[in-house]
């Protein structure tokens, strides 16, 4: 899919997606392990800010999305918590980050839609200090073959849609990059991955 287009797709989204902040069936889970985050923080494919209510007030929040409509409503969103800011408009794909400048990096529900979520996950690493932490809430193929199989055929719809792949093995993706694992969750009949890595 053309950037452009997909950009489009998260434009027109923002708002539902900014709905979401508080009825959100991932919320606990959202809360569960973004609490962890510290430090100077980087979010990937911020969206709408979804996960502000989980971040502690003494981070330094640098989030980066190629959709001007979600980093607006993140903006907007902001000016409700006491963290300090920085909003890039950037594809997160090939953008240039500082090496070993973050301590925490999240990504939530964007490995889905990367053309290469392994180089993504390999400059997590490059970005993240030594000593640092990735934290990712993701969606991916469930661990149920017949929910599986749905997955696998209503993908090229999906994708089309909503610019998302619903049938991607996250946990395998993860490990064909240079990150490490430290602890995995899987959640909602496996649709859901939780993961703690370090670089």
């Amino acid at each position: 899919m053309a950037r452009q287009s997909l950009i489009q797709k998260f434009d027109k989204q923002a708002k539902k997606y900014n709905k979401r902040r508080k009825n959100n069936h991932g919320y606990k889970f959202r809360q569960q392990i973004f609490q962890e985050a510290e430090g100077k923080v980087l979010e990937v494919s911020i969206g709408s800010g979804l996960n502000f209510p989980f971040y502690n007030r003494n981070i330094q929040l640098t989030g980066i999305d190629f959709s001007h409509e979600m980093l607006k409503t993140a903006r907007n969103a902001a000016k409700n918590y006491p963290f300090k800011t920085t909003f890039i408009q950037h594809d997160v794909e090939s953008v240039e980050l500082s090496t070993n400048s973050f301590d925490t990096i999240i990504s939530s529900a964007s490995l889905c839609a990367y053309q290469d979520p392994i180089h993504v996950l390999n400059n997590f690493q490059k970005w993240c200090k030594p000593e640092g932490k990735i934290l990712m809430l993701e969606h991916g193929i469930c661990t149920s073959k017949t929910v599986g199989w749905l997955q696998k055929l209503l993908n090229p719809l999906m994708l089309k849609l909503t610019g998302c792949h619903q049938d991607r093995n996250i946990t395998d993706i993860v490990k064909k990059s240079n990150l490490k694992i430290t602890r995995e969750e899987r959640h909602l009949g496996g649709y859901l991955y939780l993961i703690w890595a370090k670089p």
